[in-house]
């Protein structure tokens, strides 16, 4: 899959609607969910973060970075879903942040990108329990060829996971222009709307640590989110398109959401040089049957 181009800033976030079929996400419109990793305003497996820290984290005491979630769009098996990445934005306004870094596809991963077509947000606010988002214009109330398709819906999703993620608050969101409450992609705002279950917006196992561009040493922790069957989270390191070592994780969960994974990986046998870690999700019919095994993948340097 092709990144999108590397954009300049934009501008805070947006919403939500029903999805149907062919997407994979998080958390239910009533707001309860029954694992952390099922709820877009979980952070607790950031890296070199505090495990089951559950607010954005300040990074080196100094105030001026906080280290947020922000879902990205990948290809998949089963059509287009959300990957999570955590990064470090200004503390000073991290909604618009990270709403920026979203919606211009400006991603770690090259895998990763955004629904959004180029432009920006004017403004996102937060206030007694609801996300309001500002339109700069109306290029994105209903353009041609995402107006209201699953590509709107989950760019949508994509929004409101990631500023429910930053917020930590499982609030709706609604979309402004002119302040007046419109449609984003075609998608009904002016009810407000949340996050979608996780089973159907989000990718099926995604890779949280190690991050896309990490150097490691003989051993290292790797660790995400799945569903998989029976739990079994399968692993590879590749050079190229070998497979040079394997092994499997064991997530705490397996059905109906994403459940948190994480397992020690010793690459001391290796050589040192670039690698890519490869995450999948357990296909005991090896392909024989449905889309096969969903991967998430992070390019690797072993000192």
């Amino acid at each position: 899959m092709t990144a999108l181009p590397r954009r300049t800033r934009v501008a805070a976030l947006a919403m939500t609607a029903a999805l149907g079929t062919a997407l994979a996400g998080c958390g239910s419109d009533d707001g309860s969910s029954s694992s952390a990793a099922s709820d877009p305003t979980d952070s607790s497996t950031a890296p070199s973060e505090p495990a089951d820290s559950a607010e954005p984290t300040d990074d080196g005491g100094s105030g001026e970075e906080v280290t947020v979630p922000v879902y990205f769009v990948g290809d998949t098996g089963t059509g287009p879903r959300l990957f999570r990445e955590f990064r470090k934005v200004p503390s000073d306004n991290p909604l618009e942040e990270a709403a920026a870094l979203m919606a211009a596809g400006d991603a770690l991963d090259p895998d990763y990108r955004s629904v959004f077509p180029e432009g920006s947000f004017q403004a996102v606010t937060y206030a007694d329990g609801a996300f309001r988002v500002d339109l700069a214009d109306d290029a994105w109330v209903a353009p041609a060829g995402l107006n209201g398709s699953d590509e709107a819906i989950l760019g949508v999703q994509q929004l409101v996971y990631t500023l429910q993620g930053v917020q930590q608050d499982r609030a709706p969101v609604t979309v402004y222009l002119d302040d007046a409450p419109v449609t984003l992609f075609g998608v009904d705002t002016a009810e407000g709307v949340t996050a979608e279950p996780d089973i159907d917006i989000l990718n099926l196992v995604s890779v949280t640590s190690p991050e896309e561009g990490a150097t490691v040493g003989d051993t290292f922790t790797a660790s995400g989110i799945a569903s998989s069957y029976e739990a079994n989270v399968p692993w590879e390191i590749r050079k190229g398109d070998e497979k040079v070592l394997d092994g499997f994780a064991t997530a705490e969960g397996w059905m109906d959401e994403l459940f948190p994974w994480e397992t020690e990986v010793d690459v001391s046998g290796l050589e040192p040089g670039e690698y890519t870690f490869v995450a999948l999700t357990d296909d005991p019919s090896g392909g024989m049957e449905g889309p096969g095994a969903q991967q998430d993948t992070k390019t690797i340097t072993i000192e």
